[in-house]
């Protein structure tokens, strides 16, 4: 099986742009009214809408880390649209 194509090389600013756009799509809002800070709650996402984000952002990531996964027991420390990138860059080794 062939690799993916990555469509761009993976950053915090690429991860971001993922997690912001996988929220928004969960909670029907703009990307642009998701505040990389804001807690996860203030923004309205319960945890249903963590676990869809969660789903989405291992099938989004899987191109540039096959079988990219989160692990159920570190999902209680993402709080924030910073911390998911922040666990992400780490655990896919990008600076």
């Amino acid at each position: 099986m062939a690799d993916a194509v990555n469509p761009s090389p993976l950053d915090k600013a690429t991860i971001l742009s993922i997690v912001r756009e996988q929220l928004a799509e969960i909670l029907e809002k703009s990307p642009d009214d998701i505040a990389e800070n804001v807690p996860f709650t203030d923004l309205g996402a319960d945890s249903l809408a963590l676990i869809e984000l969660v789903e989405a952002l291992e099938e989004n990531l899987a191109q540039y880390s096959a079988g990219f996964h989160i692990d159920d027991e570190d999902l209680e420390g993402l709080l924030s649209v910073r911390d998911a990138v922040d666990y992400v860059a780490v655990k896919l080794q990008v600076s």
